[in-house]
């Protein structure tokens, strides 16, 4: 049994403990400079470069990766490439933030909300079965935390009904399944988030990926106003090219090539964060093992867990609930959050479907019972020690 970790120090002889922090180093920096003083720093060829690794960090033939300005932009273009539109339905979890579900909204179309596997977090492959319809026509899986879905289930689900697939992959770079990145796997397409507190970070951005060369010029045509051209192109041709049409009322979502510089060299480190990432959640668990607490499911042997986030559950039988946890950890100077406040509580997707929290059991008991501990590369093993030790105290007196 590992030894019981001292006692939290009092807030007062430490500085706070961010949640979250990003780790920028002296390569993005440089190459934000070098954009800068280029004179292309919005979509130019510091985007277009950043496509191009991310397609080659994935090394799958076929795959093309659209650069977009959020996660959110990306799954909006990935549903309206796919048509989804007025009377269909999308299934996704009640266990995930707005944006999976609002983009489904935002065409027109209808959500089906589905409960978790208790033990994962995750979507329940059976529950998107259970909730299929005529209307049915998309699956949106999220990979919770980092933690890859059950998408040998998903897939063969949506192979049997003849649905498309678009992962929320938000929390997932580089988890692997089946031995294959997330990103890689039979899904119509993948979207990524690089906002400021994932795993790789543009301060705000995302990619879409697929090997459907149609959907990925539906998207690219549709996240800048719905233009037949490149503007890049545009406006670096040697030769008039002043010329363009507009094929479709498009959207304004494309990635700055400030963003993207910095997203070049957080793209290489990827694998060296998820390293980092995991040694600190090997050591959350091993100091937090004989507390009243459920830790984070690990991945299955020889998986990649991207360990975005670091979810405890309560036991049942813990001395003290969720939010007084909470309030005890900023006591001690310590930041945490909830992932998350589940759809069918919040008053729109409430009232809009009629949801019940009493129809989502499992999202439902986890989420009174959950906190996010903050996991990060700029954090310490001495950090982690911190913030055990004041779980410790606060669990144990």
């Amino acid at each position: 049994m590992t030894a019981p970790a001292p006692a939290a120090p009092a807030a007062s002889a430490l500085p706070f403990l961010p949640f979250a922090l990003p780790e920028i180093g002296d390569e993005e920096i440089a190459e934000v400079i070098d954009t800068l003083k280029s004179g292309w720093v919005t979509t130019g060829p510091k985007a277009r470069r950043f496509e191009q690794d991310f397609a080659a960090f994935l090394d799958e033939p076929g795959i093309e990766a659209i650069a977009v300005n959020s996660a959110t932009a990306g799954l909006h273009l990935a549903l309206e490439a796919l048509g989804i539109g007025p009377g269909d339905e999308v299934i996704t979890t009640t266990h995930t933030f707005t944006a999976t579900a609002e983009v489904v909204r935002y065409l027109g179309a209808d959500v089906r909300l589905v409960d978790i596997d208790p033990a994962t977090l995750n979507i329940d492959p059976a529950a998107i079965e259970a909730a299929i319809t005529p209307r049915t026509k998309a699956i949106i899986p999220v990979h919770f935390a980092g933690l890859a879905v059950d998408m040998d289930a998903v897939l063969a689900i949506a192979r049997r009904h003849g649905l498309k697939v678009v992962e929320d992959a938000a929390h997932a770079l580089p988890t692997t399944h089946s031995g294959r990145l997330v990103g890689t796997l039979g899904s119509d397409i993948t979207v990524f988030s690089f906002y400021a507190n994932k795993t790789i970070t543009t301060g705000e951005g995302g990619m879409a990926v697929t090997r459907d060369p149609a959907l990925a010029a539906r998207m690219k045509v549709m996240r800048l106003h719905g233009i037949n051209r490149d503007a890049f192109d545009r406006f670096t041709a040697k030769v008039p090219s002043w010329y363009y049409e507009i094929v479709a009322p498009g959207f304004k979502y494309n990635l700055t090539d400030i963003a993207a510089a910095m997203g070049i060299h957080q793209l290489k480190r990827a694998q060296g964060f998820q390293q980092k990432r995991a040694q600190l959640a090997a050591l959350y668990d091993e100091l937090l093992a004989d507390l009243p607490l459920i830790l984070p499911p690990r991945p299955a042997a020889g998986e990649v867990h991207s360990w975005h986030l670091y979810v405890l559950r309560l036991t049942d039988d813990a001395p003290i609930g969720r939010d007084a946890l909470i309030e005890a950890l900023y006591a001690a100077g310590i930041g945490c959050s909830v992932h998350y406040i589940p759809l069918h509580l919040h008053p729109y997707w409430r009232e809009r479907y009629d949801l019940q929290a009493a129809d989502y059991p499992h999202s439902q008991h986890a989420y009174e019972r959950m906190l996010s501990v903050p996991l990060y590369t700029r954090m310490t093993e001495d950090d982690v020690r911190r913030v055990a030790a004041a779980l410790r105290q606060a669990l144990t007196g």
